[in-house]
């Protein structure tokens, strides 16, 4: 009996699955995220926890050197598999599955990456890394994916004392030591003491993260004193996919307001899942993401607002959820306006906290108006990041606010805010004029 080839088959039944996504590629994430969850497969959020990597959306050639690193990372069995559209996912993630079952694949990759004079047959050469902690190794960015067996406040809220992650990553200091982690350097820190700084790079692949967006910090101990955005991946093919009945309005075809109104409040579910997650709310997040999906899914008005009105009662109220975020981030309205900001993070005027209810707000409006056939008026009822400019984007102005938000945040704190404005990396992948300094 082939012990090895049925361990082989035994992994592969139920994978546990690493899912990325490039920028262009909202389609293709939210098909992967429905068909993971139709075959109860479970994701990972590190490359340390996965057996098969599925890059959703079009490829990057600026981002392969990230990906090469998740990778590398993922301890063996381990496949890879890509699907560039919607439509590709079902079969594509079957080709995972079969790669990973496959004894000749995984024996060729053992050979070609085991360590100099290490047997890929020999004691730890396949399995070893299976030994590392959940929340080791991470890459394509800082952080790990948040931990299981997080009890709920007694108001259905996430867990409290912090959102889950574990932070770790490969930085772009001068001095690396093995493993790509860089040397610490020494610094005041703001009471004056001589404290080691750690340059981290965040994204551009994490869990709950906007995809393909890139931030370099530089910590001191767990706190940020520096930020800066990186270049994003621009090519000018992709089409934002939540503001898409926006740019068709703008085109000049018809758009009715319920049309408008239901992509918006996915786009806003889609949003407040993504924070739930990085506050380690998990069935809150899975929530959030059913009511998108049957939103997309042209549920009627009448289906969906019960359950939209109890899901935005359970999070606007929940005490341990506001604890957890309140004083994060916070944005006025007026340097919304003086940052060129629009959409719900003007409107909220306030922290984190102000930016949720906001979109629960938003959701419940738009739900109750998917019937209605009126034309749009982009003005009066704007796209989900604000208002829409194909020669900057309203993600772009959402993006621009994130290093001077993050400077003085905790690390915790960083993944919290950036995932309380949730720029969108599809608007700037389509609009190649805009850089991450414009």
């Amino acid at each position: 009996m082939d012990v090895r080839a049925a361990l082989l088959r035994a992994a592969a039944a139920r994978p546990r699955v690493l899912l990325v996504t490039t920028p262009g590629g909202t389609p293709a994430r939210l098909a992967a995220e429905r068909e993971l969850r139709l075959r109860d497969w479970p994701s990972a959020s590190t490359p340390a926890g996965a057996d098969l990597l599925f890059v959703a959306g079009p490829e990057h050639p600026p981002l392969r050197p990230a990906l090469e690193r998740l990778w590398q990372d993922m301890p063996q069995p381990r496949a890879r598999a890509h699907a560039a559209e919607a439509d590709d996912v079902p079969s594509r993630l079957d080709v995972g599955r079969a790669r990973l079952a496959s004894p000749h694949r995984q024996r060729s990759d053992a050979v070609r990456h085991a360590p100099e004079g290490l047997s890929p047959g020999g004691p730890g050469a396949e399995h070893g890394a299976r030994a590392a902690s959940p929340g080791g190794a991470d890459d394509g960015g800082a952080g790990s994916g948040h931990g299981s067996g997080h009890g709920h406040g007694h108001d259905g809220g996430p867990p409290g004392g912090g959102d889950g992650e574990g932070h770790g990553g490969h930085g772009h200091g001068d001095t690396e030591m093995p493993g790509g982690l860089p040397m610490a350097e020494q610094g005041p820190d703001r009471d004056g003491l001589a404290l080691d700084r750690l340059h981290v790079p965040l994204g551009p692949f994490l869990a709950d993260w906007p995809a393909g967006l890139g931030v370099r910090v530089v910590m001191q101990g767990d706190v940020v004193q520096r930020a800066e955005l990186d270049e994003p991946p621009a090519d000018g093919t992709a089409r934002p996919f939540w503001a898409r009945p926006w740019v068709r309005a703008a085109a000049g075809e018809p758009v009715s307001v319920g049309e408008a109104a239901r992509r918006r409040a996915a786009a806003h579910l889609d949003s407040l899942g993504r924070l739930l997650a990085v506050a380690g709310w998990p069935a809150g997040a899975v929530t959030a993401q059913r009511l998108r999906d049957d939103l997309l899914g042209q549920a009627s008005a009448a289906a969906l607002l019960p359950r939209t009105r109890r899901f935005a009662r359970r999070v606007g109220r929940s005490r341990t959820l506001y604890w957890l975020t309140r004083g994060i981030g916070p944005v006025s309205a007026a340097a919304a306006e003086a940052a060129g900001v629009s959409g719900p993070a003007a409107r909220a005027d306030g922290d984190v906290p102000a930016r949720y209810r906001q979109w629960l707000a938003d959701v419940l409006l738009d739900v109750g108006r998917l019937d209605c056939a009126d034309p749009l008026d982009p003005v009066a009822l704007q796209s989900p990041r604000g208002r829409w400019d194909a020669a900057r984007p309203p993600s772009a102005a959402l993006a621009a606010l994130l290093p001077g938000l993050l400077v003085g945040a905790e690390l915790g704190a960083a993944r919290l805010i950036v995932a309380g404005l949730d720029p969108d990396p599809d608007e700037w992948a389509a609009c190649p004029a805009w850089t991450a300094h414009g």
